[in-house]
């Protein structure tokens, strides 16, 4: 009560128009839970967003550009496939421009539909984003749509997108999105085992490789075989020791 009396004055004083649009909440509910905002949010931050037919769209953000892929899902419609994929792309139209609006997004924007033949639906989907637009404060301009359902588009950017304002680039990925799978990382070990076996003079009988437990348990199931023949070929024997702190990716090849 007492804050709302603090932003009634000042509303009063310095934005009067807006007086009436201050109220108490007073309800044992939280906000943020009557208008599902956590969930919202939430929805938001996620690459996929599902559409209510059960296709969705992939919305990936860089720096400077945003990609957008719209796919049929599950959704298989009730007649040909063109007007499966024509609803499927304008209720993604719909949602589009709403998660534009509430990720913020700005720079410029690429929109993937789903191929469609009739020259008429591509103009329905065109002519519908366009609508829907329309309710977005931020400027956007659409350059319009190729033969393979592609929309170029711009939003100004207003402030930074959602993404960037409660998000941060993954520590563990290092903001890539992706690791390197433990095939991957095995090759480099051998490769590294072999390079440091003809440049670094070493008496010892044993190659000590310091791993994720995770790398050290694929290579005795997975790479066994590799492993006896390159025990062989450099004449020595390899062990592997875990180390659990080590980032996946990470190892030290010690002779």
């Amino acid at each position: 009560a007492e804050v709302f009396k603090k932003v009634s004055k000042f509303i009063s004083q310095f934005m009067p128009r807006l007086k009436n649009k201050v109220e108490h909440y007073t309800a044992m509910q939280p906000l943020f839970d009557k208008y599902e905002i956590d969930f919202e949010v939430s929805r938001s931050l996620g690459r996929k967003v599902w559409l209510k037919s059960g296709g969705y769209i992939i919305i990936d953000e860089a720096e400077a550009l945003v990609v957008i892929d719209v796919n049929t899902g599950k959704f298989v419609g009730k007649k040909d496939l063109e007007d499966t994929i024509l609803k499927t792309n304008l209720e993604a139209v719909k949602e589009i421009a709403h998660q534009l609006r509430i990720r913020n997004c700005g720079g410029i924007i690429i929109i993937d539909f789903i191929d469609m033949e009739k020259e008429a639906n591509r103009e329905k989907v065109l002519e519908a984003l366009q609508e829907d637009l329309k309710k977005d404060r931020a400027k956007t301009s659409i350059t319009g749509m190729s033969l393979l359902g592609l929309v170029e588009m711009t939003r100004k950017r207003v402030r930074p997108s959602l993404l960037k304002a409660l998000c941060e680039p993954c520590s563990y990925c290092d903001g890539k999105g992706y690791i390197k799978n433990k095939n991957t990382i095995s090759s480099e070990i051998f490769r590294q085992i072999e390079r440091d076996y003809f440049t670094v003079k070493s008496t010892s009988d044993t190659i000590i490789v310091h791993c994720h437990p995770s790398v050290a348990d694929w290579m005795y199931d997975e790479e066994s075989i590799s492993l006896e023949g390159l025990e062989k070929k450099v004449s020595k024997r390899i062990m592997f020791k875990v180390q659990p702190e080590f980032h996946v990716e990470q190892f030290e090849v010690e002779m």
